[in-house]
């Protein structure tokens, strides 16, 4: 914690918990009131969500080329090789690097280099080059389709932009979890024990936890709730197929985490021949709170809004007051 703001929050919950429904209703929020209520500074945002969107596209326009899927079993069905979760944390700590490195000569094609992007990601977690082994006419192929949404991402996310996060609140959101039933602890790659241990160090030397508490059934839920198939590349309305909901989100790990801790209000990560002790605190979201956010802002009701506010207030508070203590 730098100052009176938090440096990193680590924004996590199971699918559609009103993750981002909180990003949306902070980023509403006067940056005074942020800043002394909530202890965040001006935002910068990062989210692995997009990937896993970019790779189903990738998928899907393979199959139109009568080849096997690389990244998913089907359109409706989990990841075919789950270090792919971890391929996703190495992608967002490339964009955590890129706020302060230099530019570099802009890619003549955008889906070109997120492909050696997702390669390299996915070789530092020790799953396969799965790109780099398409031959040169069906990358070429894959990638005009792609181009448009690709070059999106790159633009958000591309080097040299030079982001002082000095003063600023970095929200990285994810969501993690395992099979329905699963004993704890999750086994690698699921669940947050094991992506939280690949941020990289300089994330996690500043990181706190923000975890968004719902039940696995409320997930589910919300999840059928808010699925707009028209828009499956929406932050606020993409839907997660119900098999991916009860594989890879049936039960989260945070609960294990916390009571695992060897410091109460953290979660204990080891990682880089260090421990780290990240702060913790929940919203609870148990009883819906936010789902009224999805809606433009002149419909929000003065007592959904305060109960958001409150519970915002209350677990950011908290975890201010443990991110002082470790300094």
């Amino acid at each position: 914690m730098a100052g009176d703001v938090l440096d990193v929050v680590l924004l996590l919950a199971l699918p559609a918990s009103g993750k981002s429904e909180v990003r949306r209703y902070m980023k509403h929020l006067s940056p005074e009131k942020r800043r002394k209520e909530f202890f965040m500074g001006p935002s910068v945002q990062l989210d692995d969500f997009p990937y896993v969107h970019m790779m189903r596209r990738i998928d899907d326009e393979i199959v139109s080329r009568g080849k096997a899927r690389l990244f998913f079993q089907s359109p409706e069905r989990p990841f075919r090789d789950p270090l792919d979760w971890g391929t996703l944390i190495h992608l967002l700590n490339e964009d955590y690097e890129a706020f302060s490195a230099r530019a570099g000569k802009e890619p003549s094609s955008a889906a070109l280099l997120l492909f050696d992007r997702i390669d390299r990601a996915s070789k530092a977690v020790g799953a396969p080059a799965r790109l780099a082994a398409l031959d040169g006419e069906t990358r070429q192929a894959i990638a005009g389709p792609i181009e448009h949404e690709a070059r999106e991402l790159w633009d958000e996310r591309k080097p040299g932009r030079k982001i002082d996060l000095k003063g600023k609140t970095l929200v990285i959101e994810f969501a993690r979890g395992g099979p329905q039933g699963s004993k704890m602890p999750l086994p690698a790659p699921f669940g947050y024990r094991y992506s939280l241990a690949l941020l990289s160090k300089s994330l996690l030397n500043k990181a706190c936890i923000l975890y968004v508490w719902v039940t696995p059934e409320e997930s589910r839920r919300k999840n059928e709730d808010r699925t707009d198939p028209n828009n499956p590349g929406s932050i606020l309305h993409h839907g997660v197929p119900i098999d991916v909901m009860l594989n890879d989100y049936g039960c989260d790990d945070m609960d294990w985490l916390e009571a695992d801790a060897e410091r109460k209000g953290t979660v204990t990560v080891k990682a880089h021949n260090k421990t780290f002790h990240l702060p913790c605190a929940r919203f609870d979201n148990r009883v819906d709170k936010t789902s009224f956010l999805r809606a433009e802002p002149k419909k929000w009701r003065k007592e959904d809004v305060a109960a958001v506010h409150e519970g915002l207030r209350s677990a950011l508070s908290k975890l201010a007051g443990l991110a002082a203590a470790a300094v």
